[in-house]
């Protein structure tokens, strides 16, 4: 997305304040300091917290589409290969810290990052259902594993070991189904 720029660097140093000490945490002193530079060279980069804070959204969702194509790629069968790569990319375990959370938070007070990343979902659904399987199958596989993926990263009681290898086995295997459930 920005690779190997200042600003890249400072959404790196952003999303390390946002996984060890929170959102609330992160200011743009706070990054300033994280990241080694002035402060007028951060709000160059972004004039507010909101700017730092979607710009921080928007490399999340970068970083989760480009492990769809990844995982997409290595996909040998062409109905439903999108939508097992957005399974799998939502099953992969998440990096201890994950700032998600804390961003998906932060987004929700902001109308206008809330409408980029409603797009994307929107995007994603659209891609869902014209993948070569059931729509409906699909869509179910993709609230699944939105499910999953929420479950995990707000600790409420998400599948764990054989279980949750079982779960996401299952839901590869559903996504091989052209005729529907």
């Amino acid at each position: 997305m920005y690779a190997n720029s200042k600003k890249a660097m400072l959404l790196q140093a952003a999303a390390r304040i946002v996984r060890r000490d929170g959102v609330s945490k992160l200011t743009q002193d706070a990054l300033a300091e994280e990241a080694g530079v002035s402060k007028g060279g951060v709000l160059y980069h972004f004039p507010s917290k909101y700017a730092l804070i979607a710009a921080l959204a928007e490399m999340r969702i970068a970083q989760f589409e480009e492990n769809i194509g990844t995982l997409t790629a290595q996909d040998n069968q062409e109905a439903g290969r999108w939508t097992r790569g957005y399974v799998r990319a939502s099953a992969k375990p998440q990096e201890e810290g994950d700032p998600s959370v804390g961003l998906l938070a932060a987004a929700a007070s902001d109308p206008a990052v809330m409408g980029k990343i409603r797009e994307r979902f929107a995007e994603w659904q659209a891609r869902t259902e014209s993948d070569g399987v059931d729509d409906a199958t699909a869509t179910l596989l993709r609230l699944a594993a939105d499910g999953l993926w929420l479950t995990e990263m707000l600790g409420l009681a998400p599948p764990a070991g054989k279980l949750r290898e079982r779960v996401v086995a299952r839901m590869l295997e559903l996504s091989q189904d052209s005729e529907g459930v």
